[in-house]
């Protein structure tokens, strides 16, 4: 019997995240990422650098890290009635091709999702494929009329 948890990311797994997402950049049809090693130890910097505004949560399998999601957490703009407001984006969820169709990422979103709700984030959002978007659709997210969006150049 498989020992699986998900859980929030430790710091001595961000190089296996990392390397996740690398995964994840080849899987979308990634050219050109230069050299993995040097992504790792930057993304590994950059995960702990800001660690306050995105956290990660792991899927661990007997102590191997098989999947990630983060939640990027943004202050929103206060109102007489919200001093503190947050919403929260849905960002880079991913899991192992081998363990895919089991459950675990919908169970991923959802303890990102409960993760949320104990910070009091107002919404969160998620930028999907269209081949993801039924997997999101089973754990409670829903098209908006009201969200838009605006592609800058460069980005």
């Amino acid at each position: 019997m498989e020992n699986i948890s998900i859980r929030p990311a430790r710091s001595g797994e961000l190089a296996a995240v990392a390397r996740l997402r690398w995964e994840w950049l080849i899987e979308n049809g990634g050219e050109s990422l230069g050299e993995r090693g040097e992504f790792v130890r930057h993304f590994v910097e950059w995960a702990r650098d800001n660690a306050g505004s995105h956290r990660c949560m792991v899927v661990v399998r007997d102590d191997v890290v098989i999947g990630m999601a983060w939640l990027a957490v943004v202050q929103r703009v206060p109102t007489p009635r919200a001093p503190r407001r947050a919403s929260g984006d849905l960002q880079c969820v991913y899991v192992v091709p081998e363990a895919r169709d089991g459950g675990l990422g919908g169970a991923l979103i959802r303890a990102v999702l409960d993760g949320a709700r104990e910070l009091g984030l107002e919404r969160v959002t998620v930028h999907s494929s269209p081949q993801a978007i039924p997997a999101y659709a089973r754990c409670g997210f829903q098209e908006s009329a009201r969200l838009l969006h605006a592609r800058v150049v460069g980005a």
